[in-house]
C-alpha cells in the first residue's frame, strides 16, 4: 500500500477548468491526504497579477464548483503562492520544502514547443522529489466530474526492468489493488536489445529474447499481486514510447505508469525521452514514478 500524506496541486487559480484538481481532490480525500493548492508567479510577467489572498479565494471557488455544496471546513488543504522564473522548478522546490508524497498537475500539450524547450511538466517530472501524477485536456478520465469518485479499472506499467520500473510497478499495483483495476505489466524490446551479438540476425535468439523478458516480468510481481488481481503480461518489439502509446489506446487504459530517475530523460534528442513522448501523446493520465526524497534534499539535484 503506497503511503500519500500530502498532495501538492499547482495550478491557475483564475483558470476556468482544471482537470488536475479533481484528481488531486478525489484522491486526497481517499487517502485522507491533505491538499496543497500551489500558485507560481513569475515575477518579471506583469500580466500575472493573482496575489496570495486572490489565489486563496479563487481556490475555494473552485473547489466549491467542483464539488458543489463541499464543506471546506471538513477538507485538509492549504493555499500557497511562490515565485520563480522557472515554474516547473519552483513547483519542484515546494514540494521538496513540503515533504509532499504526490504533486497531481496537468499538461497544457503544446508538443511542438516541447520537442525543443520541454513543457512545465516534463520538468517537474524530471526534478520533482516524488511521484507526479500529469493529466491532460481531452483524455481518458477515471474521475467522475460530478462527484469525484474514483473509477480506475486497466492500469499500464511500463517496466524495463530497471530500479524506476519497480517504483512504478509498486504504485500501479496499489492502486489496481485500491480499486480492483486490472494491471497490464508491459515490456518492449527495444532495437538496442535486437542488436545484442546473441540475437541479431537469429530467429532463436528472437525467441529467446521474448521468452526471457516474458519470464523476468512473472517474477518481478509481487506473489500477492495474483491473489487480488487480474494481471496481463505483455512483451513487445519496437520503439518503446510509440508501443506503450499504442497499447494504451488498444487496450483503454485509464493509467500509465512509468519510472524515470531524471537521467533517463535525453533533452538532448529533438523527440526527448520515452517518458517526454509519452507525457505528450498519452490517451490517459501518466504517473511518473520517483522515489519520495526528505525535505532536506534539493530539488536542483537528479
Amino acid at each position: 500500500m503506497i503511503k500519500i500524506e500530502r498532495i501538492l496541486c499547482p495550478m491557475d487559480p483564475s483558470a476556468e477548468r482544471d482537470g488536475a484538481l479533481r484528481y488531486a481532490l478525489a484522491l486526497a480525500q481517499a487517502y485522507e491526504a491533505k491538499l496543497i493548492l500551489l500558485y507560481c508567479r513569475r515575477p518579471t510577467y506583469i500580466a500575472e497579477w493573482v496575489v496570495g489572498s486572490d489565489a486563496k479565494r479563487l481556490f475555494e471557488q473552485a473547489l466549491f464548483t467542483l464539488r458543489d455544496g463541499l464543506d471546506l471546513k471538513q477538507l485538509n488543504w492549504e493555499s500557497i503562492t511562490a515565485e520563480g522564473d522557472d515554474v516547473g522548478l519552483t513547483i519542484a522546490e515546494e514540494a521538496a520544502k513540503r515533504n509532499t508524497d504526490l504533486i497531481v498537475m496537468q499538461s497544457r500539450r503544446r508538443p511542438h514547443a516541447a520537442m525543443l524547450l520541454g513543457s512545465t511538466a516534463e520538468t517537474v517530472s524530471r526534478k520533482a522529489p516524488c511521484p507526479v501524477l500529469v493529466t491532460h485536456p481531452r483524455e481518458r478520465e477515471w474521475v467522475s466530474a460530478s462527484t469525484s469518485e474514483i473509477d480506475l479499472h486497466r492500469v499500464l506499467v511500463a517496466h524495463d526492468f530497471s530500479p524506476d520500473s519497480e517504483l512504478a510497478l509498486n504504485y500501479g499495483a496499489s492502486l489496481a489493488q485500491e480499486y480492483q483495476a486490472e494491471v497490464h505489466l508491459v515490456h518492449v524490446i527495444s532495437g538496442q536489445e535486437q542488436e545484442e551479438p546473441e540475437v541479431a540476425w537469429s530467429h532463436a535468439g528472437l525467441e529467446s529474447l521474448y521468452t526471457s523478458a516474458a519470464n523476468r516480468l512473472q517474477q518481478a510481481v509481487p506473489k500477492e499481486v495474483f491473489l487480488w488481481c487480474k494481471l496481463v503480461n505483455v512483451v513487445r518489439r519496437g520503439h518503446p514510447a510509440e508501443e506503450i502509446l499504442a497499447y494504451g489506446k488498444e487496450h483503454e487504459v485509464d493509467l500509465i505508469c512509468m519510472g524515470a530517475s531524471g537521467l533517463g530523460f535525453k533533452l538532448g534528442a529533438l523527440f526527448g525521452s520515452t517518458v517526454d513522448r509519452v507525457l505528450r501523446q498519452a490517451p490517459c493520465p501518466v504517473l511518473v514514478a520517483r522515489p519520495v526524497k526528505p525535505a532536506a534534499t534539493s530539488a536542483k539535484a537528479v
